[in-house]
């Protein structure tokens, strides 16, 4: 089943932040985005113990996402 998109708007800097330390990693922003999403919806992600989700929480935020 193909999947459609969306569009999104982001602030441009933090945008190019993200790109600039993972992009290389991740084939460009969008996968990156992707990436992350896919991580946070995922149902096993509910039962990461308290650490993990703190660690995952303080690294959105150094990012600009929550």
């Amino acid at each position: 089943m193909a999947e459609g998109t969306r569009d999104v708007k982001l602030a441009s800097s933090l945008c190019d932040a993200a790109e600039k330390k993972f992009g290389a990693r991740f084939g460009g922003l969008e996968p990156f985005l992707n990436s992350v999403l896919r991580e946070l919806v995922r149902d096993d992600s509910a039962q990461m113990d308290e650490n993990e989700q703190r660690l995952v929480e303080e690294r959105l935020k150094d990012l600009g996402y929550i």
